[in-house]
């Protein structure tokens, strides 16, 4: 297969495994390494608990460092070792390491002999729960792992009907970014698919890897989000066992209206 950039150039094709976080994780700080606007609110959750912090789905420790540069001592669970090798370089980079615990875990199924006073579930990971009896087995060992009155803060989407008529299997483009680590640029296309009967978005990351040659390396990365409704995440934390504090809009802790386009749940362990 051939690729035309202003030379014809050899494009080669690697699919990757449905769900298959480790293959993404060189690519994963590129388009969201930069993102910081929730920073603010789980420092002010972090200074408020006074204790040990659980983030679950942690990458490549995006908020993990600012935690840690805020001295608070936090343990990072992620299913990927590729995403947990990247967070350890990154907190030894920063001097940091001793501050945090890196775990290779499943956020529905872990063991830790550690309690926390908080827990994190940031930017969709609980969306990567994709049935009740995973999202109810990740909510239960959250709940075996806070003390008594800890807190737990889920961050969802909030389902948008437009946004969500529109994953037809359409194609969309991000503006092509510079890998500092090789020089190629990076240009990632995004496709969506929606299983509405199972509130599940199929969605799957081609990213066109271009060396200075021209020579185009495609892969394709699929994966799946359930997508969650207000009051089904309400019962969902109740059967787990825990009281809704409070629900905010945005990361600024505005009040939860039909215009938001997150949901930020604070629920406490009773």
């Amino acid at each position: 297969m051939l690729c035309r950039l202003g030379q014809a150039a050899t494009m080669y094709a690697i699919s990757s495994s449905i769900d298959d976080y480790d293959a993404f994780a060189r690519f994963y700080d590129l388009f969201y390494g930069q993102r910081s606007e929730d920073v603010a609110m789980y420092l002010d959750f972090a200074q408020a608990g006074d204790g040990a912090i659980l983030e679950l789905g942690c990458g490549t420790g995006r908020i993990l460092l600012p935690l840690a540069r805020a001295s608070y001592h936090t343990t990072g669970l992620d299913i990927s070792a590729e995403m947990l090798a990247r967070a350890r370089k990154r907190l030894e980079a920063a001097r940091l390491a001793h501050l945090v615990t890196l775990v290779q875990g499943d956020m529905a199924r872990f063991v830790l002999s550690e309690r926390f006073a908080l827990a994190i579930l940031s930017a969709n990971t609980f969306m990567h729960c994709h049935d009740t009896r995973e999202q109810l087995a990740c909510l239960n060992c959250v709940r075996q792992h806070l003390i008594s009155g800890g807190r737990l803060i889920v961050d969802l989407s909030h389902p948008d009907m437009q946004m969500l008529s529109e994953a037809d299997g359409r194609l969309m483009s991000d503006e092509a970014v510079l890998d500092p680590d090789t020089g190629h640029t990076i240009q990632r296309f995004i496709q969506r698919r929606l299983d509405m009967a199972n509130q599940m978005q199929y969605v799957t990351f081609i990213i066109d890897e271009i060396a200075m040659d021209g020579t185009v390396r495609r892969m394709l990365f699929p994966f799946r989000l359930r997508f969650v409704f207000r009051f089904e995440m309400e019962l969902l934390l109740r059967l787990a066992g825990f009281s809704l504090e409070a629900l905010y809009g945005s990361y600024q802790m505005e009040p939860f209206e039909d215009h938001c386009e997150r949901m930020i749940f604070v629920a406490r362990r009773d």
